[in-house]
């Protein structure tokens, strides 16, 4: 019974030490294997949301716009490049009574140098000087036409008034003054008519004027 009992017991002990073996063996077969690393799963990222064109205001730009040129000479001087002005004019007067006539008539020619064309219309200023002061010519009432000079040309207008038939009395004249159409620079010109005017019952002024143009240089 004893060689039974040790015999069991030496079973044992090696049935115990073989499965420590194995034990063993495995622990370091597994410990031998590489680990491998985890797999991180990534979840696509969204495509990028199409961008909404901003909106771009035109460019503006701070300079004014260029404007058209104003065209060139006086403001009211409309499509003759602007009124003639005293300046632009060479003013003379002459006789131009025509024998038989019940009036005389003293013609003032309005020669235009300014080098370009300007307008004239209307009637002029005109006032005698005489012996009894200044005599106002009035107008004679005929329509104004508007009228354009064209450089180096001229334009007309007459100054009639009754003859002196009293045989040498009366108002004597001694020079006229011109002041063109709304101007206000009159030009002082010697007379060129009879010397005197007939004086008139009642005041008022025996001198008429017409419009520019309401003469002729053969007038």
């Amino acid at each position: 019974m004893r060689v039974h009992k040790v015999t069991f017991a030496a079973l044992a002990v090696a049935a115990g030490l073989a499965l420590t073996a194995c034990q063993n063996d495995d622990a370091s077969t597994d410990q031998s294997k590489p680990t491998a690393a985890p797999t991180v799963t990534t979840a696509p990222s969204a495509p990028p949301a199409p961008s909404t064109p901003s909106a771009t205001s035109p460019a503006t730009s701070s300079a004014a716009p260029k404007g058209t040129a104003a065209p060139t000479g006086s403001a009211d001087g409309g499509k003759a490049g602007g009124k003639c002005r005293t300046d632009d004019l060479t003013i003379t007067a002459v006789d131009r009574t025509i024998d038989g006539d019940a009036e005389r008539t003293v013609v003032v020619e309005l020669k235009n140098r300014s080098g370009h064309d300007c307008s004239l219309s209307g009637y002029a200023g005109v006032d005698l000087k005489t012996s009894a002061g200044t005599l106002s010519a009035t107008r004679s009432g005929e329509p104004v036409v508007a009228g354009v000079v064209k450089s180096g040309k001229s334009t007309f207008f007459g100054i009639t008034y009754p003859n002196n038939k009293s045989g040498g009395t009366g108002v004597r004249v001694t020079g006229v003054v011109v002041t063109p159409p709304d101007e206000t620079k009159p030009v002082t010109l010697p007379w060129p008519g009879a010397a005197t005017l007939p004086v008139t019952e009642g005041g008022g002024t025996p001198v008429k004027i017409g419009p520019m143009g309401s003469a002729g240089q053969g007038n």
